[in-house]
Order: structure tokens, then C-alpha cells, then sequence
């Protein structure tokens, strides 16, 4: 089911962010602070956290991204995947009898 507010669909992305050695946890900690932020995780590999960001619209989520994330202490860079479609796993399906 799609998420709509208004006359616009609501915009999902992952945002994912190379960080200072040693303070993932901390980045983490200060995006689970922001209500556009629906979770953030440390993860493995060329990057180190991934968040998963909702946002009303396009504009909005650009002007999140541009001034508040990118503006959280040691960040050094960030890439954005807009969400297209998302598939959820069977623990996640509403259960049927």
C-alpha cells in the first residue's frame, strides 16, 4: 500500500553514509533523532551506516538530506537510493486466516 499525504505520494529513501572511523554508533544515534528517520543502522562494507528515510515529497527529502543530515557531526559523505517499489518479507505481511 502506498503512502500518500495530501495530493503527493510520500518519498522513501536509503541515505547511506561513509563516516569518521569510530563514531557509528554515535551518527546513528543522532539520525534516530530526526522524525523523517524511520531507522538507522551500522552495517558492513564500503559504507558504514544506512538509514532509511521517509518524507512527504521530492523537495522536502532534498532539503533534509542537504541541511540536516549533511550537517550531523562527522559525516564525510552520503549517498541517496530513492525507494521505486517496496516488497515486504513474509514476517512483515498482515496475517490471514
Amino acid at each position: 500500500m502506498d503512502k500518500v499525504f495530501g495530493e503527493n505520494m510520500a518519498v522513501l529513501a536509503y541515505v547511506l553514509f561513509k563516516v569518521s572511523s569510530g563514531t557509528e554508533r554515535e551518527v546513528c544515534q543522532q539520525l534516530a533523532e530526526f522524525d523523517e528517520v524511520l531507522h538507522a543502522d551500522i552495517i558492513f562494507g564500503e559504507y558504514d551506516v544506512v538509514a532509511k528515510i521517509e518524507t512527504p515529497d521530492l523537495s522536502t527529502l532534498e532539503e533534509f538530506v542537504s541541511n540536516k543530515i549533511r550537517a550531523v557531526l562527522n559525516v564525510l559523505v552520503t549517498s541517496t537510493m530513492i525507494i521505486s517499489r517496496e516488497y515486504k518479507g513474509k514476517g512483515n505481511r498482515p496475517k490471514t486466516k
